[in-house]
């Protein structure tokens, strides 16, 4: 059995080394994991995981070599609500005509008080209705049901994108800079935001100055200087989870090509809209948050700026204090764009959504509109525009 899974590791590109196979033997020989598959999953992975990078592999052979694995418990929440209240026994389906005949609240203040009112009177579950916490209904409270301005309860993932507000907690993936890329367009395209310069210690043989130099003092004078490289310095923000799901694939492809073209680049995570903290491992954006005060006084202002995402979310989550779907914001995503916007005055907002359904979606307009229409697709010739965008003079 362990040896299957040591292959299965290696056939997936986790380089685990035999090595660090016969350390695991011999802690599962002393008793380290006993009969906890727990226990054994945080051990074989200090094990056998080198590279951060490459947990998310791991967790994907773990999970199919020992089928069912136990869930991670979820987080105490405020109010407990009884699991088979949430519990998927039917999904609500309804046509187009049906939908647009269900009215949302219209209003955040009202939605909330409305959930907590609901909270302290529900004392049972409830399925297919249209008021109470429940299942497949049009209430807009519970899950597996429709409405166009709820709160999201119980459900894994999302189906209609209309939740103003999850109440779950949810696990996201890091991009993975290793992908090999489907194009080499992406890296061409970057290469338009260059300005070159030689910093640092000399390292490069000047050929040039040391044939003029060799034959002014009539011996050998070797002549270096710097490495030429690309000056440009980059923060990129990329927005992950939910709605950005199907676009995996074009982000790692563009990450992956912007850490070879870049190599002045820091990267963070981000969740539909820029609060006060983002985060760079997403197994961890619980718990090491880092600052957005800390980004602005840490990176000087001729740093470009690049956002990466949707923009596809709630407008509540944009222009409201509370809005964020998984905590509560202090300040709005729109004064935390405005700041960023402030100090990084060259900046731009790569949407891998096709550009002529933007108009259909109010929060890319309202993202638009803070982006000055900075806004580009994420296509060869958006990232062209992006890049040109990026390098005037500012």
């Amino acid at each position: 059995m362990f040896i299957d899974f040591f292959l299965a590791l290696r056939e997936n590109n986790v380089p685990a080394s035999l090595r660090e196979y016969l350390t695991l033997m011999e802690a599962m020989k002393k008793g380290l994991a006993d009969y906890s598959i727990d226990d054994f999953y945080y051990l074989s992975r200090a094990t056998l995981v080198k590279d951060e990078r490459n947990l998310d592999k791991f967790d994907q052979v773990f999970g199919h070599h020992f089928k069912g694995l136990e869930a991670p418990a979820i987080e105490d929440l405020t109010t407990e609500i009884p699991e088979e209240w949430l519990r998927k026994l039917a999904e609500k389906f309804l046509t187009p005509e049906e939908m647009a005949e269900i009215e949302g609240m219209g209003d955040w203040d009202k939605l909330m008080e409305t959930l907590q009112k609901r909270l302290e009177e529900q004392k049972e579950r409830h399925q297919g209705g249209n008021k109470w916490i429940g299942t497949a209904g049009t209430s807009p409270f519970g899950a597996y049901g429709y409405n166009p301005e709820g709160v999201r309860i119980g459900q894994k993932e999302g189906r209609h994108g209309k939740a103003v507000k999850v109440w779950d907690k949810r696990q996201f993936k890091n991009l993975d800079d290793n992908v090999e890329l489907g194009t080499r367009n992406i890296k061409v395209a970057l290469k338009r935001l260059r300005r070159f310069a030689r910093e640092g210690a000399a390292s490069e043989l000047d050929l040039h100055d040391t044939i003029h130099s060799t034959a002014k003092q009539g011996w050998l004078d070797i002549k270096m200087v710097p490495e030429r490289h690309n000056a440009v310095k980059v923060l990129l923000f990329f927005d992950v989870g939910g709605s950005m799901d199907p676009f995996i694939k074009i982000c790692e492809e563009l990450f992956s090509a912007a850490r070879t073209e870049f190599k002045n680049m820091e990267y963070f995570y981000f969740h539909n809209c820029l609060y006060e903290g983002v985060w760079q491992d997403n197994r961890r954006r619980n718990v090491n948050r880092i600052n957005t005060w800390d980004i602005l006084h840490k990176y000087p202002h001729d740093y470009k700026v690049i956002f990466v995402g949707d923009a596809s979310m709630s407008p509540y989550e944009i222009v409201y204090p509370g809005g964020s779907v998984e905590h509560w914001n202090e300040e709005s995503g729109e004064i935390w764009m405005r700041r960023i916007l402030k100090v990084y005055e060259s900046a731009v907002w790569l949407n891998p959504v096709k550009e002529k359904y933007w108009d259909y979606t109010h929060s890319v307009t309202l993202i638009k509109e803070l982006m000055e229409n900075r806004m580009y697709p994420l296509t060869l010739a958006g990232l062209e525009g992006a890049m040109k965008e990026l390098s005037r003079k500012k």
